[in-house]
């Protein structure tokens, strides 16, 4: 997941299933299974029931996606494990993402650290 199609935060009030399948790298059918499997997942609908994603929604999303794609957890699990342990999760993704942007920023000043060490040899 890069830094644009990462970053929630001021951006739009909405977001439709086909974006947040993008943000996240997976097929819109998986997230329609975790929404069904999850109950933590709740997009608001439309009247013609098109899927409106918030930020929070997202946020949620990324925290399934860490624990079912990254670290192995099946559907049950990662339930279980949100149901005992929901702030502190929230915390960790927080983190994860400021580490991932840090992260991003310093490979940036690296990278024109050493375009000025070549221009000055």
């Amino acid at each position: 997941m890069d830094k644009k199609k990462n970053d929630t935060r001021d951006a739009k009030m909405f977001y439709s299933i086909t974006e947040v399948a993008q943000m996240l790298d997976i097929p819109a059918s998986t997230l329609r299974y975790w929404e069904k499997e999850l109950p933590s997942i709740n997009p608001r609908k439309s009247k013609g029931g098109t899927r409106k994603y918030t930020a929070e929604d997202i946020q949620e999303l990324r925290i399934i996606y860490r624990l079912v794609k990254q670290e192995g957890h099946t559907i049950e699990g990662t339930k279980k494990h949100l149901q005992r342990s929901r702030r502190p999760e929230m915390k960790k993704q927080d983190a994860l993402e400021r580490l991932c942007a840090i992260r991003e920023e310093l490979a940036g000043i690296v990278e024109e650290l050493e375009k000025i060490i070549s221009r000055d040899k």
